[in-house]
């Protein structure tokens, strides 16, 4: 039977529940966590380092679509009002975070900006994507999501895969937590292209650092056996509501500390397994 054009157009689709880097960390960091992010799906007021975040990765994905010749400070700086100013037409709760005015958080922002022109020149190569949206799924039947700031190819085929970090160079934890982001848009590069990337970059613009790292086939095989692992967890929490807070020094920054056990808080009633799907990141968490 032919369908009506109205029915076409009312057809919807229905993604499948994926893990994401962000919300793998999650789990991993504490299972409650997860559940307040993934399953209940909370609001979370974003902080201005985060909203500078967004702001920052947003100039440098912007700088890559002008000419080469053209990707200089100048160019980026100027880029950064505009940029803000569509953040705020968005979102306009945003500049509730700013009550005594933007002026000294964009001069922080900058100073980001001008962080990324000392680690690198963009005008010597240009980018094969920006931003990418990345999805494979794994022979156990595990689908990995997740987006990658930028991806640049040799001529000679090497892939390397680059991250913008807009906060200092992690301690040890931190860094830890960083590679397990990485070493994830390295194995789901690997499952899609059949190639392992030749390096993973790391770059911190607020002290001006970069970290990088060379995985291998051995590596990223157990690295997907990890993921494995991480998502058969969270299924067998969510078929009995049973995320288990984990409490840490993170805590500390944790929005949802009213609501957690170990705070004296109470979760509010489970909604069950979220569909249509669990794993999806957002600007925010894309913004450290």
């Amino acid at each position: 039977m032919t369908q009506s054009p109205a029915a076409i157009d009312t057809e919807v689709v229905v993604r499948r529940p994926a893990l994401s880097p962000s919300r793998a960390g999650d789990f991993k960091q504490c299972p409650l966590l997860y559940r307040f992010r993934a399953v209940d799906r909370l609001p979370e007021t974003p902080s201005t380092a985060q909203v500078r975040g967004i702001a920052v990765h947003a100039v440098l994905e912007e700088l890559f679509a002008l000419p080469a010749g053209e990707r200089v400070p100048d160019r980026a700086h100027a880029l950064l009002a505009p940029v803000w100013q569509r953040l705020r037409e968005e979102r306009p709760e945003l500049a509730d975070l700013f009550p005594d005015g933007d002026e000294q958080w964009l001069e922080s922002a900058a100073r980001m900006i001008d962080g990324y022109f000392t680690l690198e020149d963009p005008r010597r190569f240009d980018p094969e994507a920006r931003e990418l949206l990345v999805e494979t799924e794994l022979t156990s039947g595990v689908l990995l999501r997740g987006y990658i700031d930028r991806i640049d190819v040799a001529p000679t085929g090497e892939i390397r895969v680059v991250d913008y970090k807009t906060g200092a160079a992690p301690r040890e934890i931190g860094e830890a937590k960083a590679l397990f982001q990485m070493k994830f848009y390295a194995l789901v590069l690997w499952r899609l292209r059949g190639v392992v990337p030749k390096q993973l970059r790391l770059m911190y613009l607020a002290d001006c650092q970069s970290l990088t790292y060379t995985p291998d086939e051995p590596e990223l095989r157990r690295f997907e056996r990890t993921l494995e692992a991480v998502w058969q967890a969270i299924l067998r929490a969510g078929k009995t509501g049973d995320f288990r807070p984990n409490r840490s020094k993170l805590c500390d920054w944790c929005s949802h500390q009213a609501l957690c056990p170990e705070f004296g808080g109470t979760p509010p009633p489970y909604p069950g397994w979220p569909e249509p799907d669990a794993g999806e990141e957002t600007v925010l968490d894309r913004a450290d």
